[in-house]
């Protein structure tokens, strides 16, 4: 696909990826080989039957590829962006067993563009069935699972703490991967589908459960999220100019702190350092760079282990970014007024196997050294918020935080189903909407039971 160069994308926040030409979509789809066994299918966790789409992009029946896409995700235009396709659908592609796979993610986004370009109507809600269900949090969990409610008649009405809905789409992935007007664009199909959007409106302050118990709807399902960021416990760590990730995303993504004009503040660092390798990690990073920064990624593991996409870290380094493997951040530097100068670090190599079946970081005697930095980034994963714990009584939660369910996603209270980050804690998109996706059904067939 083509792509904006490196020296003229690390200065804007406008799409990397340029996608395919009507052409290069044609001659990609005619790739596939139509396998019997579909394994592609098999490896999404929506379930979109991908040789059917493919087939019709083919033969150049792009809305009929859309409508095919659409029965099983209503993110599409997002899905083709963002979604690890490398470990999913095309990690089965049988072309990939001796070259690429065939840009299934990339034919997605192009027929979801090609489809809103033609202006094509959107769709009729359908006859409702009398039945209220409230949703908590407009991510990818939420939104799956209003969408699929709306399709099958329920009155449903997601409610998202944020001024904009959309959640980790819109906060915590950057613009230059995702532009917010897809998201926007996304949600308005949904609203279309009848679902209505709450915003502002922030679960363990402005309404619980109960409340909505009390307001008449008779199911529930949490997609919350994880938005509380973990941090090292390190000395310096809460030194002017160290950031969580989410915090720095969020200012740059959704209050748009990198225009000029922005009534949002941004620290606009010299040296940069990002602390983690997983796609939270490359986003900060790549961000840090956009905003004129030198940036340094700080992993303890090696480049095997990187949790990140192969493509993210690629662009990255395409990009400017360096990467310091092997190496453990011991604390934050600061001057006398408590601002952040430097990390430092000690070299690791890896041993044993740790709990998580990964090579255990162990530090190595005397490599001690520090990186200058007046800014660090933490990258190191999120745990869902303590609020909805604390406003719901008889809510089961894990050691962590998250939610327990059962495999329906139903909670530990009648009614109240759950999915997405909030249960697994950081996944990626694709994996929420599933959750969402699967509980949904699980809500339908609830509520034809009462």
């Amino acid at each position: 696909m083509p792509m904006q160069p490196p020296e003229a994308r690390c200065r804007n926040f406008t799409e990397v990826a340029l996608g395919y030409s009507r052409e290069q979509a044609v001659s990609e789809a005619e790739r596939c080989l139509h396998c019997n066994a579909r394994p592609c299918t098999g490896g999404c966790p929506v379930g979109v039957a991908i040789p059917d789409f493919i087939a019709l992009v083919a033969e150049e029946k792009f809305e009929e590829a859309y409508e095919v896409i659409t029965r099983a995700s209503l993110l599409p235009a997002v899905c083709g962006r963002v979604c690890p396709q490398e470990n999913q659908c095309e990690k089965f592609c049988v072309r990939g067993k001796k070259g690429e796979p065939v840009g299934i993610g990339r034919l997605e986004r192009f027929v979801a563009d090609l489809h809103a370009q033609n202006g094509a109507p959107q769709a009729v809600p359908p006859a409702k069935n009398g039945r209220r269900v409230a949703v908590v949090g407009s991510g990818p969990a939420g939104l799956a699972c209003a969408g699929e409610l709306a399709r099958s008649g329920y009155d449903v009405t997601v409610f998202e703490a944020l001024h904009v809905a959309g959640g980790v789409l819109v906060y915590g992935i950057p613009g230059f991967r995702l532009p917010k007007e897809i998201v926007a664009r996304e949600v308005a199909r949904l609203e279309a589908l009848g679902v209505r959007i709450v915003t502002n409106a922030v679960i363990g302050k402005t309404f619980t459960v109960a409340d909505l118990k009390a307001e008449g709807f008779e199911a529930v399902f949490l997609g919350t999220g994880a938005g509380l960021p973990n941090f090292m416990g390190i000395e310096g760590e809460n030194a002017k100019g160290v950031f969580s990730a989410n915090e720095y995303l969020t200012r740059v993504n959704l209050m748009k702190a990198y225009e000029t004009d922005s009534e949002t503040p941004v620290f606009r660092a010299k040296r940069v350092a990002v602390v983690g390798g997983g796609n939270v990690a490359m986003d900060a990073a790549r961000t840090a760079r956009r905003l004129g920064a030198e940036v340094t990624v700080v992993y303890r593991r090696s480049r095997e282990e990187l949790p990140a996409r192969k493509e993210e870290t690629e662009h990255a380094e395409e990009e400017g970014v360096v990467f310091r493997m092997l190496t453990s951040p011991k604390a934050v530097l600061t001057d006398g007024e408590g601002n952040a100068v430097g990390l430092r670090c000690v070299e690791t190599e890896l041993g044993a196997p740790d709990a998580s079946g990964r090579r255990r970081p162990v530090e190595r005697a005397d490599s001690e050294f520090t990186l200058d930095a007046d800014c660090v980034i933490m990258a190191l994963g999120t745990s869902p918020n303590p609020l909805l714990k604390r406003s719901t009584e008889g809510l089961a939660t894990g050691k962590r935080g998250e939610i327990l369910t059962d495999e329906k996603g139903q909670t530990s209270l009648p009614g109240v189903f759950a999915g997405g980050d909030a249960v697994t804690g950081s996944a990626t998109v694709i994996l929420a909407m599933g959750a969402g996706k699967r509980a949904a059904a699980s809500i339908d067939e609830y509520l034809k039971t009462r």
